[in-house]
């Protein structure tokens, strides 16, 4: 579903506003069919995809690559498992549920703090056992996965939300998405939680898409629902005074997930932790095309860079880094 909105929306309105396809593929923008055909069929192996189509094997394949990931609390499988929900996050200041199989920020919740009132949502609602209970059998039912299959339900630790983002973001956490090819971090995007969004950073539902710069993860560009913005339109920050820390850090942690996963094209979702630095959230085998939007610019130039490199190519993945962020800096 979030594919026909995705084409539905950002490339009908960037395909309205330039008039003819040839001319966005003259700009170096991506397309879809193209995407499809020559980057995702080409280069990820279909194989590999219930590595990351499933959050629980992504998980576990990055804990065996020592990939810093949020910590996994618990894994309820089985519907005679939800009553064991309360024990598993007894001693939780903070926790997520969230499905093994879901997409587009479905499903997921987020209890920021438990007392004997309930459990606290990120929202500032309150939920007792029973509402948590539910919502992990809706879980278990494939209410939120893909095709509606029975799904499992992961209880992942909460992100200490790192302080420099205050303000940028309005309840939920950002991430920054970085679309890594053939190893090389090619163009990079953060975004942002409105109300919207109901504070779930996604593009499709209102999060504001900020155009990272691959040099040194400055702002670049921001638009929500495919429109420029300058201002967080619920917090009024300035989203161009936007940095992302720990910046080579966490480029390498997204060029890792290359050889970790085996797919040649993929989406890396990285969020910044307080005590942890860049942790790795979950990976994508279709990223999506509107971060071409959030950065002004096309995919294709860079990618055919890449390419251009050939099977000879033997760069480390720190190098890798380098190498990217200088060819693919605005400021070059």
């Amino acid at each position: 579903m979030s594919e026909v909105i995705e084409k539905q929306s950002w490339w009908q309105r960037l395909a309205e506003r330039y008039a003819h396809p040839g001319r966005l593929s003259r700009m170096g923008v991506l397309g879809m069919n193209r995407r499809n055909i020559s980057y995702i069929s080409r280069y990820n192996p279909r194989r590999l995809f219930p590595l990351v189509d499933d959050k629980l094997k992504t998980k576990q394949i990055a804990l065996e690559a020592g990939v810093t990931v949020p910590e996994l609390i618990g894994v309820i499988r089985e519907q005679h498992e939800v009553r064991d929900l309360a024990g598993i996050v007894a001693d939780c200041a903070g926790f997520c549920i969230k499905p093994a199989n879901g997409s587009g920020g479905k499903g997921i919740l987020v209890i920021t703090g438990q007392d004997d009132g309930g459990y606290h949502r990120s929202n500032g609602s309150i939920a007792g056992i029973g509402d948590l209970e539910r919502h992990v059998t809706n879980i278990l039912a494939g209410l939120f996965s893909l095709g509606g299959k029975a799904d499992v339900a992961i209880i992942e630790a909460l992100i200490n939300f790192d302080d420099c983002f205050s303000g940028f973001s309005y309840e939920g956490v950002p991430d920054t998405r970085v679309i890594v090819f053939q190893g090389f971090p090619v163009m990079a995007m953060m975004r942002l939680s409105t109300s919207d969004s109901n504070g779930k950073a996604n593009l499709h539902q209102g999060a504001v898409g900020v155009g990272l710069d691959i040099g040194d993860g400055h702002a670049l560009r921001a638009v929500q629902f495919d429109k420029p913005i300058l201002l967080h339109p619920d917090t009024g920050l300035n989203l161009m005074n936007l940095k992302v820390p720990h910046w080579q850090t966490l480029l390498e942690l997204s060029v890792s997930c290359y050889e970790m996963s085996g797919l040649g094209y993929l989406g890396t979702d990285v969020v910044l932790d307080r005590f942890q630095g860049p942790m790795l959230l979950e990976l994508n085998a279709r990223p999506g095309l509107t971060i071409q939007m959030a950065n002004g610019r096309g995919l294709l130039p860079r990618l055919r860079q890449i390419e251009a490199l050939g099977k000879k190519n033997r760069m480390t993945p720190s190098q890798r880094v380098e190498y990217a962020r200088e060819h693919f800096s605005e400021r070059n």
